[in-house]
């Protein structure tokens, strides 16, 4: 090959490598992980909440089971549910009987642009939970410190490990759990925080178990992916 051809044949591979790598900036992975359970380390991220806070007898735990054998680890959440309040409250809430698990609020935003669905891998107790994101406050009132929440419904079946993969078309905006009656819509650049919760009203798939009770669901991975 002559020296000329050979800087010729250097300079288009160059300028096919820069066009790939503007590509790859412009057009994101198929799949973006968003939170993982593999270790302790993961479990920092999280914090749980329930209707204890509120004067009910629900309790939740989060902890990393071992797979053995080799196989990865996973988190596990999992508890009561009570539809039963403490004697003597001074709390006056509408339910009780939920728990949740909340991240902690990203450092800045996690850009879900270029993504139409939340997977989360789970194992669940044909239980259905809640899927829920959190973005910016713009929706509600200036002045107010609550972050804006979407949320959908997750069934968990029982006994098998499942990809559940969930539109973010489907995410409902919702004030303190209930529907807002509004034309909105999520603004998947600016997301700030994920939770995954339960409740025993249960409801959002037919069939699915309801009522006061144990719960237990395995968590694999929440990815952000790019339905085909």
């Amino acid at each position: 090959m002559s020296r000329f051809r050979s800087l010729w044949q250097a300079s288009v591979n160059a300028t096919k490598k820069a066009l790939t790598w503007e590509l790859e900036e412009w057009v994101p992975p198929v799949e973006k992980c968003i939170f993982k359970f593999s270790s302790k380390e993961d479990l920092k991220t999280w914090h749980l909440y329930s209707d204890s806070e509120y004067g009910g007898l629900s309790s939740a735990s989060l902890e990393i089971k071992d797979g053995g054998n080799g196989s990865d680890c996973t988190g596990v959440f999992s508890g009561n549910l009570s539809t039963e309040m403490s004697e003597g409250s001074k709390w006056k809430i509408n339910r009780s009987g939920f728990c949740g698990m909340r991240s902690k609020k990203f450092d800045g935003f996690i850009d879900l642009d270029g993504y139409d669905s939340i997977a989360l891998r789970l194992k669940g107790d044909g239980r259905c939970y809640i899927s829920t994101i959190y973005t910016e406050n713009w929706v509600n009132s200036p002045g107010q410190a609550e972050d804006n929440s979407w949320q959908a419904f997750v069934f968990a079946p029982k006994g098998n490990w499942y990809t559940a993969k969930v539109p973010l078309t489907r995410y409902l905006p919702t004030w303190k759990g209930n529907v807002i009656d509004a034309e909105m819509e999520m603004n998947p650049g600016r997301v700030v925080g994920m939770s995954l919760s339960v409740n025993a009203q249960g409801g959002g798939f037919i069939g699915a178990k309801s009522g006061a009770g144990d719960f237990r669901v395995e968590i694999d991975w929440i990815n952000a992916v790019r339905m085909p």
